[in-house]
């Protein structure tokens, strides 16, 4: 049954600090990544990072490291989660979605790397591509300040 009344445009603005909150600053390794929300837009929810010393994998080469880009885009599958599954509760206060995150968690994680990880800084995209009762699935990309594609990747999170 589709739900007749969507949370106020006051309550989805809280919705969506509380998200960015969470992403930016309550999950310390994504402090250690530097990633930033730029939307959450329930289409095309996009974070950003810049490339820094810390996030090299290859010394002779700067390039980013393979665990990043993995990290990276998993954190971006689970944002584009929480932004669906909020979408698909819209009638929800805040505090009722973000309960529902509480056992949110990945269950399998695929990437494909492309090309080297080189660049200033990185934006990384997700859709969701299956949104079940317990689990949802993800396809997510990545690339670097001049629009060339890093890698892409593929996860299941359980969701409930």
């Amino acid at each position: 049954m589709p739900h007749t009344t969507r949370r106020s445009a006051a309550e989805q603005h809280r919705l969506e600090a509380t998200l960015t909150e969470l992403f930016e600053r309550r999950v310390s390794f994504n402090q250690v990544l530097g990633l930033k929300v730029v939307t959450l837009e329930p289409a095309r929810p996009t974070m950003r990072f810049d490339m820094r010393p810390e996030l090299v994998g290859h010394y002779l080469y700067g390039r980013l490291h393979g665990g990043v880009i993995s990290a990276v885009l998993d954190a971006m599958g689970g944002t584009a989660l929480m932004v669906a599954i909020g979408e698909k509760h819209a009638d929800e206060g805040a505090d009722q979605v973000l309960h529902r995150f509480a056992r949110m968690g990945t269950i399998d994680l695929r990437v494909d790397f492309l090309r080297p990880g080189l660049g200033t800084h990185f934006l990384a995209t997700a859709e969701v591509t299956r949104l079940g009762g317990r689990v949802g699935s993800t396809q997510m990309r990545l690339t670097n300040d001049q629009g060339t594609l890093i890698a892409t990747a593929a996860a299941a999170y359980m969701i409930s």
